[in-house]
């Protein structure tokens, strides 16, 4: 649940920094094109990182090695 419900935030985040940049940001139709594509980008790539991390962490590579006294 936890992951589905956060790919949708940064959906809705994504689509709400997109809308910001073309109202303030209106410059043309070639650079609104850019500044969508940026906005996309960095949104794209937040999420991966995000996930990534998160889903690192469901199955770690490396187990802990607990010593004889604990």
């Amino acid at each position: 649940m936890g992951f589905i419900l956060t790919t949708l935030h940064f959906f809705v985040i994504g689509i709400i920094a997109s809308f910001c940049t073309r109202i303030c940001c209106n410059k043309g139709p070639s650079a609104n094109l850019f500044h969508f594509t940026l906005v996309i980008t960095a949104t794209v790539c937040c999420w991966m990182m995000w996930a990534i991390v998160y889903l690192a962490q469901m199955n770690p590579l490396i187990v802990p090695i607990l010593s004889e006294g604990e």
